[in-house]
């Protein structure tokens, strides 16, 4: 394991409200990028990235836009106020609410969904950084989301471009000389939310570089964040608690009656 230094973020500022076709490369260059050395990662928050790529739509009703990014429904449930919470597997294969679909801080009647392909993004803001500084830097684009058993938000890792998304310790040994059998940390949402605390979420500073971590930058053809995402055959929770119980009170019912 690779000796460590202390871990050093900060945001950059400056940085514009970011209009559809914006080049976020000349942008983070402009608000800080000549600082920027080899090994350094850069965290990107998803709502630049999408506005850039003009992922707005036109859409009156929220929740119509949810419905359309939405490709299988997980769990919902509506408070005694009437609002609805619905946790969908979005087109991404992400698990989240409301599909990632973003309505604050965009024009009215409008929404913005989240990035094509975050990875794609990713690694095309890392490349054009390297190319442009000569610098090699890692990116991660971010997303707010909730946690399965606990209550908040945090940041993760949506998108990866030259970063190493896990630090796989499996086959080494604890300090006591035991065998790690399943230690494989998600260092790129560790990442995601250790920049998060210096971007804030209404701050206006949607970049920051993580340093100390130079170990986890690399190749542009590393795996990316898609590959945090547990695949549906391996996932213990596909269903909310109710909608599980309805799928097998069904199920029963129909086998009951064949």
């Amino acid at each position: 394991m690779p000796s460590r230094t202390a871990l050093t973020v900060w945001p950059l500022e400056g940085i514009p409200e970011i209009e559809a076709g914006a080049d976020l490369v000349d942008i983070i260059v402009h608000a800080g990028g000549q600082e920027l050395a080899d090994g350094d990662i850069l965290v990107v928050t998803s709502k630049i990235v999408s506005k850039a790529e003009d992922r707005f739509v036109e859409a009156d009703d929220r929740e119509d836009a949810i419905t359309s990014e939405s490709v299988r429904v997980v769990a919902s449930r509506t408070t005694p106020t009437g609002f609805t919470t619905r946790i969908v597997e979005n087109r991404l294969g992400m698990v989240s609410a409301a599909a990632g679909v973003d309505a604050s801080n965009t024009p009215a009647g409008t929404v913005l969904l989240l990035p094509v392909d975050p990875d794609a993004s990713a690694r095309a803001i890392a490349a054009g950084l390297r190319e442009r500084l000569g610098v090699q830097v890692g990116v991660i684009v971010s997303d707010t989301l909730g946690r399965a058993w606990r209550e908040g938000q945090t940041d993760h890792a949506i998108g990866a471009g030259g970063v190493q998304v896990f630090e796989d310790l499996r086959g080494g040994t604890d300090a006591e000389g035991r065998p790690l059998i399943v230690t494989m940390p998600c260092v790129a949402d560790e990442l995601a939310a250790a920049a998060d605390l210096v971007k804030g979420k209404a701050a206006r500073r949607p970049v920051a570089v993580v340093r100390g971590r130079a170990d986890l930058v690399g190749g542009l053809d590393l795996p990316g964040a898609r590959s945090i995402v547990r695949p549906l055959e391996r996932d213990m929770f596909r269903l909310g608690a109710d909608e599980a119980y309805a799928e097998g009170f069904a199920a029963g019912k129909a086998a009951a009656s064949a």
